[in-house]
């Protein structure tokens, strides 16, 4: 059997290297990217602003505190959305197995490909050295036989990394490494490791397996196969959406219902918009609510036929909010998220054309919308009433 071999690639500090791209005089600069300063979260930081202490999913206000030089900036979805789908098309010259897991990170399978391109190194290399030709943008890359090794070995040499685990030298490798870079070891798991003697992950793979699954289950089973390099997950290039969403937490509680209802149609067309540019449509709409003390609430509807129109989904969510406590409750979070998603069953949108012109008037509307959004971003259309927001 061929071995697996497999490239990890992991964009560096992708949202603020955008930001530089797009604006060099920030070049060296402690760039930070996320919401508003009264409780927006850090998305990314430069590794000149995590020389702070700044890292992702950090308070803003902590990040300014730490990192008071800092330039912060708002997060351009749109423009790292573009990104992103272009240098995704830079992988799939090398290979059709690419499997995406976030918007800036991917592993690649690339064992039927060593005809064309050479040794998985030198197609690391390449791959590397095109996305900064045609993008300006630095990659860093793990190359192994498995898909946890990959990942692991593309963090250790950031940024513009590449770094090779063969098949022989898995154990000496992953032996020295801290038990926090194994997947799924937060930081109880590692305390309660550490308490057992384990700081390493080659001391993981010494403590009988019987031991763990009694500390910690079946995750127990799994771990000690990790710290013995055993990983048999294939590259999923094809790897299904589950669901698509988005929500926001406010820099002020929200106290009014028509305030909600107003950040719900702005959430409703930006899901619907993503949903429209995955090519599907989703029949399950999921309403999140959380109020100022943190209590959290959804609630769900699923319609008679999936959509990807914003105005559908707004209305939906609309109905839900009669079962939560919006406009009698402080808000700091909503949330819309739309699952149950499939591609358009075209047999019915025919039928629903057939019976007049809405439908279609719809599709073209959304079509135009999409297009003139991949232009402008999302300031450049939205619905009158989102103009004051």
């Amino acid at each position: 059997m061929r071995s697996k071999a497999i490239i990890h690639l992991d964009m560096d500090a992708f949202y603020p290297s955008v930001e530089v791209l797009d604006n060099p005089s920030l070049k060296g600069g402690p760039v930070i990217v996320g919401g508003g300063k009264e409780r927006g979260v850090v998305s990314s930081a430069s590794y000149e602003a995590r020389k702070f202490g700044v890292h992702s999913a950090q308070p803003v206000a902590t990040a300014m505190r730490l990192c008071p030089e800092g330039i912060f900036l708002p997060v351009r979805m749109w423009r790292y959305k573009e990104l992103s789908r272009h240098i995704f098309k830079i992988f799939h010259l090398f290979t059709p197995l690419v499997e995406p897991v976030s918007i800036d990170e991917a592993f690649l399978c690339v064992a039927g490909s060593t005809r064309l391109f050479g040794q998985p190194e030198e197609i690391a290399k390449k791959i590397k050295q095109v996305v900064l030709e045609r993008t300006g943008l630095t990659i860093s890359a793990g190359v192994a036989p498995s898909k946890f090794v990959a990942k692991i070995a593309s963090d250790l040499n950031k940024p513009d990394g590449l770094t090779v685990v063969p098949p022989g030298r898995i154990r000496a490798f992953l032996d020295p490494l801290s038990i926090s870079k194994l997947w799924g070891v937060g930081r109880e798991t590692e305390d309660a490791l550490t308490r057992l003697g384990v700081r390493t992950i080659g001391e993981l793979s010494r403590v009988p397996v019987e031991v763990l699954v009694r500390k910690f289950g079946k995750r127990g089973t799994h771990m000690h196969q990790l710290s013995m390099g055993v990983d048999e997950r294939a590259v999923e290039p094809e790897r299904q959406v589950k669901s698509i969403g988005r929500e926001e937490t406010f820099p002020r509680d929200i106290t009014k219902r028509d305030k909600a209802e107003q950040e719900i149609l702005y959430l409703a067309h930006d899901v619907a918009r993503r949903i429209r540019g995955e090519g599907l449509v989703g029949k399950t709409i999921t309403l999140k609510v959380k109020y100022s003390d943190f209590v959290q609430k959804t609630r769900s509807t699923t319609l008679d036929d999936a959509t990807d129109d914003g105005r559908e989904t707004y209305r939906a969510c609309c109905m839900l909010l009669d079962k939560t406590e919006v406009g009698k409750r402080p808000i700091r979070l909503l949330g819309i998220s739309v699952s149950q998603l499939s591609l358009p069953d075209t047999e019915k949108q025919v039928f629903l054309f057939k019976q007049g012109e809405d439908f279609q008037k719809k599709k073209k509307l959304n079509r135009a919308l999409d297009s003139i959004y991949e232009a402008f971003g999302e300031k450049g259309v939205r619905p009158g009433t989102l103009f004051t927001r």
